[in-house]
């Protein structure tokens, strides 16, 4: 559906040295495919998506968009839509004359503009709510009437820049689970910017992990999460312990990489086997875990977590550290 060829964006700043917001981006989005810019603020993602959307044009390389150079062409010319941070809704105007302006401005016939529009609020559930005004909306609601907006001309690629970061964290969580939805059964190419990890892992087809202005890694949530290929990555997509290789008996010019949720402790004095030693400096329960906080015997810090509280562990214990091999991530120092 995209192709992005060795697209550069520079800056220009009175009376200061250019910025390079992307350098030399490269990447094929699919059809069909709910895909994820994911990263740190000023890595570049919003950048991108504002390239591909035509609110900016590279400095260098091409913007394909089903084939043809789409890199000088303005978003009007685009078969592209974009939801925002800010719902941008007019405030004097119904749930339905919202979802109707962009049809409005595109000259679709009434009746098919009504179709469209009881098509797009049947899609994200607000059907009852045609007549209000989004003053009369919670937050949640107002997001569903923006995406119904840009949904109703029919995009092939809706673009989503971080939609859900207003929302509180019950209802982000049960918005990923529409948008998901929302892009299954429309079979829109789906392309959404984000810094939130979980909320990549959740939706997700394929994530482009940036930094920078350069893309790291690219892959499904689950490989880029089993297989991070940079210290970034391992660091930046949930939550890693990264541990010099001679820690853990290996050679000084790696790192070595190993998930929270893969490290089992015990008891020093329970004469288990164990690749490290160390003492616990705290416990918190967190609900649907526990996170250990440990020292090791060379000062280094490593977390562990387990879905139930281990018997007998308590602060300033001391413990045997284990993990199976295939937990462990070789990178480069």
């Amino acid at each position: 559906m995209i192709s992005i060829e060795n697209v550069s964006k520079s800056f220009l700043a009175k009376g200061a040295e250019a910025f390079t917001a992307l350098d030399d981006v490269s990447m094929r989005i699919r059809d069909r495919e709910f895909f994820t810019l994911l990263g740190p603020s000023g890595c570049g993602k919003t950048t991108l998506l504002r390239i591909i959307a035509g609110f900016d044009f590279p400095s260098a390389g091409t913007v394909r968009i089903e084939g043809a150079d789409s890199s000088a062409l303005p978003p009007q010319k685009r078969p592209v839509n974009t939801v925002f941070q800010s719902y941008a809704l007019f405030p004097h105007m119904t749930v339905a004359e919202n979802v109707a302006f962009g049809l409005q401005m595109q000259k679709v016939v009434k009746s098919d503009r009504q179709a469209r529009v009881a098509e797009a609020l049947r899609l994200v559930r607000l059907e009852s709510m045609a007549s209000r005004l989004p003053g009369q909306l919670s937050g949640g609601q107002q997001q569903r009437v923006a995406l119904a907006r840009a949904l109703a001309p029919r995009p092939k690629v809706l673009l989503l820049d971080e939609p859900l970061s207003a929302l509180d964290l019950k209802l982000r969580r049960e918005m990923q689970g529409e948008l998901k939805r929302l892009q299954q059964e429309t079979g829109i190419t789906f392309i959404l910017v984000t810094h939130d990890q979980e909320e990549a892992l959740a939706m997700s087809d394929r994530i482009a992990v940036m930094s920078a202005g350069r893309v790291l890694q690219m892959g499904a949530p689950r490989e880029i999460y089993d297989n991070p290929k940079s210290r970034f990555v391992a660091d930046f997509i949930g939550e890693s312990n990264v541990l010099p290789g001679a820690t853990v008996g290996h050679g000084a010019d790696i790192m070595v990489a190993v998930r929270p949720e893969r490290i089992a402790l015990s008891m020093l004095a329970s004469g288990l086997p164990g690749k490290i030693r160390g003492t616990i400096t705290s416990i918190t329960y967190l609900g649907l875990d526990t996170l250990y906080e440990i020292t090791l015997d060379n000062g280094e810090r490593l977390r562990s977590r387990s879905r139930q509280s281990i018997s007998g562990l308590d602060a300033g214990q001391a413990v045997i550290l284990d993990w199976p091999s295939d937990a462990e991530r070789h990178l480069a120092n």
